[in-house]
């Protein structure tokens, strides 16, 4: 059995709207398994986006746990959960986010400055990219790659600080189904290069495969579990 860096206890969340609240999730209970690739799966409106942004320190739940590395990270201030997601949690969302005016090796070297890396910058930020494969492509700006390179960059600079779980909402969303499958592989290879964990979320029945831990979300609920 893997080793657990995340797991949830009976985790709720709801909105308030016209005449009540609406659940958006309903008692969810999953365990991450360190060094793997989770993939939560399911529908638009399923949950999934919500449930990623309290795994990963950005929302806080109505209520349960959210435990990261033996620690509940849903007792803790805002001040300490941004230090948490500066040192120790990556994200790769479905819009890549680039700043235009800043090349693939500045948007990433960028990164490392807002996340106080303490070590050399400069190797780091063309080890990542090499990593993705952009290794002769640093210097271009983002309007001159492709929608998969610049998902690619996006990749590079939330593993740039060295985290220890990396959370990726639709990042193959916008890419055609061959560019979504080589991202996934690039996931798989930073998992082994650099022993991270990897969340993705996703609705791309044609990426399941690659999943070593998969749950099924679905109105708010986890519906089904698979585990290589």
């Amino acid at each position: 059995m893997a080793d657990i860096i995340l797991k949830t206890n009976h985790v709720i969340q709801s909105f308030p709207v016209a005449g009540g609240e609406f659940v958006a999730l309903n008692d969810i209970n999953i365990e991450i398994p360190k060094g793997k690739l989770t993939i939560l799966k399911g529908r638009s409106g399923s949950g999934k986006t919500t449930l990623m942004n309290i795994l990963g320190a950005l929302d806080y739940p109505k209520s349960g746990e959210v435990i990261l590395k033996d620690r509940d990270i849903t007792k803790l201030a805002e001040r300490e959960r941004e230090n948490i997601r500066k040192q120790n949690i990556g994200f790769v969302f479905q819009s890549v986010a680039l700043i235009p005016m800043m090349n693939a090796y500045e948007n990433v070297e960028f990164a490392l400055r807002l996340s106080g890396f303490k070590g050399d910058m400069k190797k780091r930020a063309k080890e990542c990219l090499e990593m993705v494969g952009l290794g002769k492509r640093i210097m271009h700006m983002p309007q001159e790659l492709s929608g998969g390179e610049q998902q690619r960059v996006a990749i590079a600079r939330a593993i740039a600080h060295k985290p220890k779980i990396i959370f990726a909402d639709e990042p193959t969303a916008e890419l055609d189904t061959n560019t979504g499958i080589q991202v996934v592989k690039i996931f798989k290879n930073l998992i082994e290069a650099e022993g991270i964990t990897i969340v993705m979320t996703t609705h791309d029945t044609g990426l399941m495969e690659a999943a070593e831990c998969l749950y099924e979300l679905e109105d708010g609920k986890i519906v089904d579990r698979e585990y290589d």
